[in-house]
């Protein structure tokens, strides 16, 4: 969304004109799971136990940090079960989001583009995709502000690596969407690059119709924008497994 105090620009993807290879079963249950639990996060700030939620299964770069440098600098076997456990939040923190923008821009993106990145890979290599994709950029979250003390959430990182895997398998694609004009909605054709610069712009207004979270959450710092870096993972990641297949054809040509 780009907006600003006299008028507002919305550009809403809603479908590609690439044929699905099959029933995106596996991205129709990750969309169904980021909305339940978005669901139980609007309950919970209801009841005013939200914050609690976010800081126990958000990623906190500096407890995780904390935990790591008592794990390897002590003897103590309990740092190590600690390690584990707040280690949980790399995977937790993916399936939580901040606010109504946050949910409904990033479900747009996984619905239009995770479908036939889901068809390139296949079911089971799509949720391993996915999740694994979601975890590393938690990682580089880590490295890149280890003193964060505030809880970053969101499926970003993961859904950056799905746009990513996207754009490098079908980068002439175009993107069907929707210019809403007052009350006027006009259907439009965009190349799917476009939105590699688009999910960059939303990042910025992802605050708005925010949850009430004490103390806040996703701060706009280098490890929120770390994020991008999935872009990069969904790309090699498809790299690697076409030159895999391109070695096995070869080896079973000879």
């Amino acid at each position: 969304m780009l907006q600003n105090p006299k008028y507002k620009i919305l550009m809403i993807p809603i479908g590609d004109n690439l044929p699905s290879r099959s029933k995106p079963i596996v991205n129709y249950c990750l969309i169904g799971f980021n909305i339940a639990f978005f669901l139980w996060e609007l309950k919970l700030d209801v009841a005013g136990e939200i914050g609690n939620l976010l800081n126990a299964w958000g990623l906190v770069p500096s407890r995780i940090s904390t935990v790591i440098s008592d794990a390897f600098t002590s003897n103590n076997p309990a740092a190590w079960i600690a390690l584990v456990m707040v280690s949980s939040s790399l995977l937790s923190a993916i399936f939580l989001h901040s606010s109504f923008s946050h949910i409904l821009g990033n479900m747009l993106f996984l619905f239009v583009f995770g479908k036939n990145v889901e068809g390139i890979l296949g079911h089971g290599r799509y949720l391993v995709f996915y999740l694994i994709c979601g975890l590393l950029t938690g990682v580089v979250q880590i490295l890149a502000e280890p003193t964060l003390a505030m809880p970053l959430i969101g499926g970003n990182g993961a859904i950056a690596s799905v746009l990513g895997a996207y754009l490098f398998s079908f980068p002439k694609a175009k993107i069907e969407t929707i210019l809403p004009l007052v009350i006027v909605f006009i259907p439009i054709e965009l190349p799917a690059l476009f939105y590699l610069f688009w999910w960059f712009v939303q990042q910025v207004f992802f605050g708005i119709g925010s949850l009430n979270v004490p103390g806040g959450v996703n701060p706009v710092g280098v490890a929120y924008w770390a994020h991008g870096v999935g872009l990069g993972m969904g790309a090699i990641w498809v790299w690697l497994m076409r030159r895999n297949a391109d070695r096995k054809q070869t080896v079973n040509t000879l």
